[in-house]
């Protein structure tokens, strides 16, 4: 039985096409949603590496601008998807993404994981996306979530394949 569904979400364009798949899957078997978008520690070691060659950036402040701008596109979205507060919680993690997933899965013992499988990210070439390692390495069921766009995408490659 699923009762509860960790969603990450990294505010691209398919975050509302995951959180409209996984409020219906809780709707479906009466789960709550768990909601995570997680901030790279990489991301806060270039801040501090611009800071060590004189620039004038706080560390602290950039993580706090970074908040609460997530925290209202979160807002916005649950707002578009109409998901109901009583059944999701919403939580900013900072630290390596698959590794901060996993460690969730575990200490809040999920029972699912819906999340995208497409990101464009160049960054992903060398050290492979977060969702590639979440599927390899996850103790519960992954979802993956594909909408219309990438769908097409994979029909296309696979008839190409195919002729």
């Amino acid at each position: 039985m699923i009762k509860k569904i960790l969603v990450p979400i990294a505010f691209s364009k398919y975050s509302e096409g995951i959180l409209k798949y996984s409020a219906g899957l809780a709707k479906a078997f009466g789960a709550k949603l768990m909601i995570v978008n997680v901030i790279n520690e990489r991301d806060l070691l270039a801040v501090q590496k611009i800071t060590s060659f004189g620039y004038t950036v706080d560390t602290e402040h950039y993580l706090l601008t970074l908040q609460k701008e997530r925290q209202e596109e979160m807002a916005n979205l649950m707002q578009k998807v109409g998901l109901e507060t009583n059944m999701v919680s919403f939580s900013f993690q900072v630290g390596n993404p698959a590794e901060k997933l996993l460690q969730m899965i575990v200490e809040n013992k999920v029972d699912t994981v819906v999340m995208g499988v497409k990101n464009r990210d160049i960054r992903t070439l060398l050290t492979g996306s977060v969702a590639e390692r979440i599927f390899r390495r996850s103790p519960v069921t992954v979802i993956s979530y594909r909408d219309k766009e990438i769908a097409a995408l994979l029909r296309k490659k696979i008839l190409k394949q195919m002729d």
